[in-house]
């Protein structure tokens, strides 16, 4: 009974106290202009914020839809590619230091540089954007798969090898689980970063989407709907990554801080 009481405790309380703090955060945002006499072209109250986002809801609506579509597309197979090439480099060391530093060497170049010449490439499509979110994805997920599978802890890997355990069954029974733990803490790291590379791919042209938005409101200073993008942004990356932390806590249920 009291460990029933303590799971819906602790339930009760993952849940409840984010609400309080974005009901604090929220009253805090309404009621600081106000109080503080802040002029509303720098800090505008939420509520003006949410006026002009119930104004122009459809427009907000499609332009999420078509930035989450280009995150997912990029995040997908970002996380696939980094997952591949994690377990590769880890496994077949020759690899790894002959490719690794070429995966070190592409992080250093700016993604707006790098974005523009996607856009050169492959012209302003969707395309584009989701490879410029696959650009920020993959590389976390790489990482932190390859030190994931190389942590395995040898005297585990020596007692399946006693058991008569060849290289694939060790791989797919001890190293790649004893690895998904760390590989999901990049997985919610890289969606943050996909939904980041897609609103800087919109940013180079289109005619729909948040960073789309976002260009225009600062150009033509519209402040409120600058603000209103910013959070449209904020609830959707934590939308995201919530949604990857979800799948983690059911998939990888044995991790440490479950």
């Amino acid at each position: 009974m009291s460990g029933i009481t303590r799971l819906t405790g602790r339930g009760c309380g993952s849940v409840c106290l984010p609400i309080v703090m974005i009901l604090v955060a929220a009253a805090l945002w309404e009621l600081s202009p106000r109080v503080f006499k802040i002029s509303p072209y720098y800090f505008p109250p939420l509520s003006d914020v949410l006026a002009e986002g119930w104004r122009i809801r459809t427009i907000v609506l499609d332009g999420i839809v078509r930035t989450v579509t280009e995150t997912l597309l990029g995040f997908s197979a970002g996380a696939l590619f980094g997952i591949a090439c994690g377990v590769l480099f880890a496994l077949v060391r020759p690899l790894e230091r002959a490719v690794f530093p070429l995966f070190v060497v592409s992080q250093t170049v700016p993604v707006v540089a790098f974005g523009a010449i996607v856009i050169i490439w492959f012209g302003n499509t969707i395309f584009a954007k989701v490879v410029i979110a696959f650009y920020l994805t993959f590389f976390p997920v790489t990482v932190n798969t390859h030190a994931g599978i190389l942590a395995c802890d040898p005297q585990k890997v020596a007692l399946m090898r006693s058991f008569g355990a060849g290289p694939a069954a060790i791989f797919w029974r001890l190293r790649l689980p004893s690895a998904l733990p760390t590989i999901a803490v990049a997985l919610r790291l890289g969606i943050s970063l996909g939904l980041i590379g897609a609103i800087v791919g919109e940013w180079f042209g289109d005619t729909v989407g948040l960073g789309v938005m976002l260009i225009q409101a600062m150009y033509t200073e519209a402040v409120v709907r600058l603000w209103l993008i910013i959070l449209c942004c904020g609830v959707v990356g934590a939308g995201l990554y919530g949604a990857v932390a979800f799948v983690e806590r059911r998939l990888v249920w044995w991790r440490s801080d479950a």
